[in-house]
């Protein structure tokens, strides 16, 4: 017996994909990503000399700021930058622009609202896809492409991809699962093992047994092909309309 969902959906479904890059004029790239009603505005500026304290003059430095609806920055929003932070330093090549700081921003908006923040769920995998798509946009030189997606367990047994705000209240656990776009890697191979048979970042909340655990990850990973698919038609589409316009 599958799980229904509110929105229609089957488990395995996303919701509608969108992105656009170079939306924002002062940073050196910027993008928007969103699934179904969540969106995030990623902005990078950067690489400037100097790194930050307790970074590696000898490679390049990131970091990240994330930007709350109001007040001050909370836990969550924390633990998200520190995620998105490490995912960020995984994919990028740190040798290229030593004792340099590249800043990534985030911001979550609600579709055709500037400036409203919403979340209506999956919001870390929403904002790694928009870093990504982002990072590409000002040029930052990348091992490979990072395509992100959340995966919930439901009291059923059954895994859920990419929940919105209300699924994710219902869930018993859910995992946030990052994988390399091997179609975009420069890498075939990490320490003999391609490169498809790799995490990048796996966070879990809830509890789920190992054989659950599992589960989500084999389910995401297969997700991951429309995810990549969406990446690589989006950014050709951007290079055949450049093309166009120079």
């Amino acid at each position: 017996m599958e799980i229904d969902r509110e929105d229609g959906r089957t488990p395995n479904q996303l919701r509608p994909l969108a992105c656009s890059r170079n939306i924002l004029h002062r940073p050196h790239g910027s993008a928007s990503w969103s699934q179904g009603d969540t969106k995030v505005l990623a902005a990078v500026y950067g690489p400037k000399p100097g790194t930050r304290k307790n970074e590696n003059p000898e490679k390049a430095c990131f970091e990240v700021i994330w930007k709350p609806k109001s007040g001050q920055i909370g836990k969550a929003e924390k633990e998200f930058e520190m995620i998105l932070k490490k995912t960020i330093h995984s994919i990028c090549v740190l040798t290229v622009n030593p004792n340099t700081t590249t800043s990534v921003i985030i911001q979550v908006i609600i579709c055709f609202l500037v400036q409203v923040v919403h979340d209506d769920g999956s919001l870390l995998p929403c904002a790694i896809n928009a870093a990504c798509a982002a990072l590409v946009d000002a040029g930052i030189p990348m091992k490979h492409l990072a395509v992100a997606i959340c995966c919930c367990l439901a009291d059923s047994g059954y895994v859920v991809l990419d929940p919105n705000k209300l699924e994710e209240k219902k869930m018993t656990a859910f995992a946030y699962l990052v994988f390399p776009n091997t179609t975009l890697s420069v890498l075939p191979e990490v320490e003999g093992e391609p490169v498809e048979h790799g995490i990048i970042t796996s966070v879990t909340h809830g509890v789920m047994s190992v054989d659950d655990y599992f589960l989500c990850v084999e389910t995401g990973r297969a997700a991951t092909a429309s995810l990549s698919a969406f990446f690589r038609k989006n950014f050709q589409q951007s290079q055949g309309a450049s093309s166009k316009a120079g």
